[in-house]
């Protein structure tokens, strides 16, 4: 069965095509990315604006002719965290819905968090059901880590903290200040306060942009190659020495580098900051990147569904 799922996020809009079999295996048939910023301003404002309805319009109707030129069979679409708070949220809805004959489904933060995790470990086979496995996904509004093993969940959390969201309260300035990064720094050690602690020899697993970002910026690769950045591992004296690299540049000077998407390069020391403040809580010493998560997970279940199979 051949599946387009899409995740609605607060900074990104993500598409994948893949075939599912009905044990949960799949095969990709086109991954795109945009940078929607469906959240600009809903923290401060409540409401997704105007404008924003027809930029995410514009990027939903590519992706849905992406996926119908492939000859999809199903597609699901889903929103997170801007979606869940922003107070005009059935409006946009019905937007969509009438121009694009698209239905789009919010999920709450533990849904979302399940599904991450599910598509994170969608090409990491464990060393055993037995195996623990923590998956952190850093949203543009919102930051989610689950824990399971295998292809089970056993808890996960979400938070309302998120690279857009940390950016538009507090690194208002580029570079921002040494006062605003400390005070980006206790919000996040606040948001992260209650976070339990990883069950022993936990493998943690990070998804999203700021993720991915990172192990390009590590591998110094003048392209994104997913098969190089998939599995990579970050270090914290990796991410440390990135993220002192990067702090004192101004937004124009992070735009120049290739690994750096231009659209992401206003958010992405926010990203690093809740991923510093994450591992330093969690006592982690590295993590494992992946280019999958929600959009995967999406795809996964939805074969649960059309096969009645549980993966």
């Amino acid at each position: 069965m051949r599946i387009a799922s899409i995740d609605i996020g607060t900074n990104t809009v993500l598409l994948l095509v893949a075939d599912i079999q009905p044990d949960g295996s799949l095969e990709v048939i086109r991954d795109e990315h945009f940078i929607g910023r469906l959240g600009k301003g809903v923290d401060e404002h409540g409401i997704i604006q105007k404008e924003t309805f027809l930029r995410i319009q514009e990027i939903l109707s590519r992706l849905k002719s992406i996926a119908n030129s492939c000859n999809v069979d199903h597609i699901s679409a889903c929103g997170t965290s801007a979606l869940r708070d922003a107070q005009n949220r059935q409006e946009f809805i019905d937007f969509i819905r009438e121009k694009l004959a698209l239905d789009i489904h919010i999920i709450t933060g533990n849904e979302e968090a399940a599904l991450t995790y599910l598509g994170a470990v969608s090409d990491s086979p464990p060393n055993g059901e037995s195996e623990s496995l923590a998956v952190l996904d850093i949203g543009g509004g919102s930051t989610e880590i689950v824990v399971g093993s295998g292809t089970t969940v056993v808890s996960s959390i979400s938070t309302d903290i998120g690279s857009v969201r940390l950016t538009e309260r507090i690194l208002k300035t580029s570079p921002p200040t040494n006062d605003a990064l400390e005070h980006a720094a206790a919000l996040v050690q606040d948001h992260v306060r209650n976070f339990p602690p990883l069950p022993p020899k936990t493998k943690l697993i990070g998804v999203a942009g700021t993720l991915t970002t990172l192990a390009a910026l590590d591998l110094h690769l003048p392209t994104f190659e997913r098969n190089l950045v998939n599995r990579h591992t970050l270090p914290v004296k990796t991410i440390d020495r990135i993220f002192q690299e990067l702090r004192p540049l101004t937004l124009e000077q992070l735009k120049g580098y290739p690994q750096i998407h231009p659209s992401r390069a206003d958010i992405l020391l926010a990203g690093i900051i809740i991923l510093r403040e994450i591992l330093r809580k969690l006592n982690i010493s590295t993590i494992t990147v992946s280019d999958r998560g929600l959009r995967y997970g999406i795809a996964r279940r939805a074969a649960q569904i059309v096969f009645n199979n549980p993966i």
